[in-house]
């Protein structure tokens, strides 16, 4: 029998803290792995096993859409599935939620180190799991991992993760805006075998269900997993049977290295340095006003990449993420911006990146926090500034400058939690899918994408607003884009969207909102790119809504409606919404990139003509002068822009240096490094005007001038409408010409922020 200090001295095995895995795993001796292939493969049979395993994940996502019927899988994509070899390295993502196959392989080696022992990994089974500090981005993330064997021994893994309706908590659908722990959260499972030998263990499920305010709905999303697994599970062994063990092992690992001997060439022609970003989130709880800042760090040493957090807030209220949330989410950026060109196979460019956060930060929180609405907070805002600091990495390569991507649009997703009795009389409870509408961020070499999607989920789309009415008591009264929603530049980010509607065949509906950027933009420009608008919440009680359908005039803007304007706060929980009640929600578009006033007058007609630009927007952002005709003057506006940039430089008068050096590199659009002698230093990329020693913040050498946030973009209101901190919009310009180097959105007291550090 064990000692009493034993029983009461439980190991969690590393689940009361974030789980990182070790360099070298401890498996029980009990389980044998699959460790022998062919190093020489035939490069015809290479390529179609491996087009053969790609086909098996896209096949395995779509079985877990069809039988599950959710809209939260078959719209918002919701979900992943993953392959992944014996010892848990990553062979290939799916195209749906890429963050919820970024911490597959850590959920996989967890289930190594502290299954495979007791109560042991066979063939025939399957686990389940949503423990965040082992790794889930949230609660209702659930996986369901299963070991493929073949001959005795552990081949391979497949894997899937489904946000599931609702798993418990104080608020239905388990997005819980008002938790102030993981008690207050859906159930937690660090993995569990809830399938032994191809059988499904009721008593496990049982408990699982247990929680759920619809257990007959999440049972089904768990026999979607299921078969999905199934599914991959015997189209694997069939390729075993047809190419053998060796082969396919071997396909495996060859994808495996051709990722890692990709991602090494591109280190190569990259400079070493560090990267930093700089973001916030706004409202951890109900009544909080603050700002909480969010920092990403990326150090390039060689062939290594070293991602850390440091400086961003302590975790606090409702809006965190732990490790796995954070280290999973920027995973995605990783895979689009330096593994697309291998199937987002990223399994061997993770060899050489490290992830370094700091615990207690609320992107890697330390149990208890609550972390139910970490996807649309602090993973997001995790995930795209990577976008920014990968950006940057990568522009010295004019090769891997065209895969540079702009932030996109929901960077801060607007939750709309509703829920009530619907028009059959039942309960029902449900997030609002239109945001993964969401907008493509502008490219280096071209604009971004309107109401393209989510560049974290390749394959979304919006869902029909019929379906949405058949399946639930609303009625849209529009969906439209909006002008001037993406960020101003050279090149424009992607326009966003706005939904708008009212009850239908239901007495009331019971709202809670979940947002944050609605005071402080998110998708921020690059190299000069202007940022999106907010997120934003309409409301307007006692409208004339019904009068005007009566008439049979809809409105397409809800400026046209009569009623009383209510400003809803970003964590407002329980308000009601009748049938006179208008409700619409406009999420963010994508980020700019470069200085506006480079932008072609051939494009800026383009925009006015397509409404993506207002005519004041082209006037005062872009230095465009139009004619009678509202057609820009190309010969005006060229000499509007010179006195514009003359103006700025004779307003400040900085002493200038310009110095006859060589290219080192270009850092960006408007900057580059220069060489004069041992001295490398920072130089205006138009007039060469020194800005400092590349040891420095070459924004130091800058002209700053700090506007009101409300200047970044023309649909952003007022910010204290929703926080008690001052937020600027600084802008950084070549103190010689005048051109637009670099923009920042920042809280006031915030230092300015040195987002390229270079070796001088």
């Amino acid at each position: 029998m064990p000692r009493i200090s034993e029983m009461t001295d439980v190991d969690f095995n590393g689940v009361d803290q974030p789980y990182v895995p070790p360099k070298v795993l401890k498996i029980s001796e009990k389980l044998k792995l699959h460790k022998t292939w062919d190093s020489e493969i035939d490069p015809v049979t290479y390529e179609v096993v491996r087009h053969n395993l790609w086909q098996i994940n896209e096949e395995h996502g779509a079985t877990i859409q069809r039988i599950s019927g959710s809209p939260v899988a078959m719209y918002a994509l919701d979900l992943n599935p993953s392959i992944l070899t014996e010892d848990a390295e990553f062979v290939y993502f799916g195209p749906y939620m890429q963050y919820m196959s970024g911490v597959t392989d850590t959920q996989v080696k967890w289930t190594l180190e502290f299954r495979s022992d007791n109560p042991g990994i066979n063939e025939g089974d399957m686990f389940i799991a949503n423990d965040p500090w082992v790794g889930a981005a949230h609660q209702q993330d659930v996986m369901l991992l299963c070991p493929v064997f073949w001959e005795g021994e552990l081949f391979c893994w497949v894997t899937n993760c489904l946000h599931q309706y609702d798993i418990g908590g104080i608020t239905p659908g388990s997005f819980c805006p008002s938790a102030e722990s993981v008690y207050d959260e859906g159930i937690l499972l660090p993995p569990l075998k809830i399938i032994e030998n191809y059988e499904i263990r009721r008593d496990i499920e049982a408990v699982y269900l247990r929680s759920s305010r619809k257990p007959d709905l999440v049972a089904l999303d768990f026999r979607a997993q299921m078969a999905g697994n199934t599914t991959a599970r015997e189209r694997v062994l069939d390729l075993i049977k047809r190419y053998g063990a060796k082969t396919v092992k071997g396909v495996m690992k060859r994808v495996i290295d051709n990722s890692e001997k990709s991602y090494l060439e591109k280190m190569s022609q990259l400079p070493d340095g560090y990267w930093q970003d700089r973001t916030y989130v706004e409202a951890c709880r109900p009544g909080d006003r603050r700002t909480h800042r969010v920092m990403i760090g990326l150090r390039k040493e060689g062939s290594k990449l070293i991602f850390t957090n440091d400086g961003t807030a302590d975790q606090d209220g409702a809006m965190n993420a732990t490790y796995s949330g954070w280290r999973g989410s920027i995973m995605v950026a990783v895979n689009e911006l330096l593994c697309w060109d291998q199937y987002f196979a990223c399994g061997g460019a993770l060899r050489h990146i490290e992830f370094d956060p700091t615990p207690g930060t609320f992107n890697c929180a330390n149990f208890p926090a609550s972390v139910s609405t970490a996807p649309i907070q602090s993973m997001e805002i995790s995930l795209y500034p990577a976008y920014n600091v990968l950006s940057k990495l990568i522009y010295p390569d004019p090769t891997m400058r065209k895969d540079i991507m702009c932030i996109g649009g929901t960077s801060q997703w607007p939750a709309t939690l509703f829920r009530g009795t619907d028009q059959w009389g039942e309960r029902y409870g449900y997030l609002l899918i239109d945001p993964i509408g969401g907008a493509i961020g502008a490219f280096s070499m071209a604009d971004g994408i309107n109401t393209g999607g989510q560049s974290r989920t390749p394959i979304c789309q919006l869902p029909n607003i019929e379906h949405t009415e058949q399946s639930f008591p609303v009625l849209f009264l529009y969906r439209k884009e909006l002008p001037d929603s993406g960020g101003a530049g050279q090149y424009r980010g992607g326009l966003s969207a706005e939904s708008c509607f009212i009850p239908h065949n239901t007495d009331v509906i019971t709202q809670d909102t979940l947002s944050s950027g609605n005071a402080t933009p998110t998708s921020s420009g690059l190299m000069g790119g202007y940022p999106s608008t907010t997120n934003a919440y309409t409301f307007i009680r006692n409208s004339n809504i019904q009068q005007r359908i009566a008439a049979s005039d809809m409105p397409d803007d809800t400026n046209q409606l009569t009623g009383d304007a209510v400003t809803l706060q970003l964590r407002e929980e329980n308000f009601t919404q009748h049938a006179s009640d208008v409700y619409a929600v406009r999420w963010t578009g994508g980020g700019g990139f470069g200085d506006p006033m480079d932008r072609a007058p051939e494009d800026i007609n383009k925009d006015l003509e397509d409404y993506s630009v207002t005519e004041a927007t082209a006037q005062e952002v872009y230095g465009a002068v139009l004619n009678a005709d509202g057609q820009v003057d190309v010969a005006a506006t060229r000499e509007r822009r010179k006195k514009i940039r003359a103006a700025r430089v004779a307003k400040h008068a900085m002493p200038t240096v310009i110095r006859s050096g060589s290219l080192v590199f270009e850092a960006g659009s408007g900057l580059n490094v220069l060489a004069d002698g041992d001295d490398h230093y920072w130089a205006c990329a138009t007039c060469s005007t020194e800005l400092g020693l590349a040891g420095s913040n070459y924004k130091d050498g800058c002209i700053r001038e700090d506007h009101p946030v409300s200047d970044s973009n023309p649909l952003i209101g007022a910010p204290e409408r929703f926080i008690d901190d001052l937020v600027t919009f600084r802008q950084f310009f070549c103190p010689g010409c005048g051109r637009l180097i670099d923009n920042e959105v920042a809280v006031d007291s915030d230092p300015v922020l040195a987002d390229i550090t270079v070796a001088a």
